[in-house]
């Protein structure tokens, strides 16, 4: 089995016209060709977690019956981007008019703000089961980030062309998979919880195997292999990001996103479930 467990692809009647405004947006996005940079890749950060968020509730059965496979793995990905890059469109338009002093900010503000309304719907709907636990979720957050400073300051020491070339994104890249690692590793070693990813599933078991299991669990491995992951690719991509910085830094912001999405996926769900 190559897929995670749970993906589910939505109706053709729901698929077809979220295609349809999907590639819509992206044709548009190609049209207008908005320069990508740090501050960009930084704005699109809160919609990463927004999807994660909009997962969670779906797993709550928060959403009605009609629309809530939208909100399955993967449909709740596209949906996300879409809308994401709908309010970035229209940012651009903003900023143009004279309207907003930048897209990103527009961009990033109307992130954050929809992100903190999922927030709350989450822990209310989880507080109405009786089920919110923040201590652990808080513990991988905070890990996350001291693991992440250690990383970017080995990167800077030794590779300090690849940490200057790929800045704020390539930070983001490290903490988006830092922040996966680690609560996927309390997920499994603390909390009992089971992985839904093959390959990672398939990492965590070797760990387990190790004679290191029986001290220090069997996620530090999976920890390890994410951030190792993370530092070799801004290593691939620093010439990238120099040649061409505004596609380099949207492939690496993807990348970030399927560190950072899950990540926070783990974290929401923990303090609920």
């Amino acid at each position: 089995m190559v897929l995670p467990e749970g993906f589910v692809v939505p109706p053709w009647y729901l698929l077809v016209p979220l295609l349809v405004v999907f590639l819509s947006a992206v044709s548009l996005l190609w049209t207008l060709e908005p320069p990508v940079t740090d501050r960009t890749v930084l704005a699109f950060a809160p919609w990463m977690m927004i999807g994660a968020a909009a997962h969670v509730l779906y797993r709550l059965e928060v959403y009605p019956d009609a629309i809530a496979v939208l909100f399955a793995s993967p449909g709740v990905y596209l949906v996300t981007a879409t809308v994401g890059g709908l309010v970035w469109i229209l940012g651009t338009f903003l900023e143009a008019a004279g309207l907003q002093r930048t897209a990103e900010r527009f961009l990033g503000s109307v992130g954050v703000v929809v992100f903190a309304v999922s927030v709350i719907v989450v822990l209310v709907v989880g507080w109405e089961h009786g089920a919110v636990q923040p201590f652990w979720p808080v513990v991988a957050v905070v890990v996350s980030g001291l693991v992440t400073a250690l990383a970017w300051l080995v990167l800077g020491l030794w590779f300090t062309d690849v940490a200057a070339t790929t800045g704020a994104t390539g930070a983001l890249v490290v903490f988006g998979h830092a922040l996966d690692g680690i609560s996927t590793a309390i997920g499994y070693d603390v909390l009992g919880a089971s992985e839904e990813v093959p390959v990672s599933r398939m990492i965590l078991e070797a760990g387990g195997s190790l004679p290191t299991a029986e001290y220090i669990g069997a996620g530090w491995l999976f920890v390890a292999v994410k951030i190792a992951l993370a530092m070799v690719v801004l290593g691939l991509f620093r010439e990238y990001v120099d040649a061409d910085p505004s596609q380099g830094r949207f492939l690496l912001a993807l990348i970030a996103a399927l560190g950072l999405g899950p990540g926070v996926h783990n974290v929401l769900l923990f303090a609920v479930a």
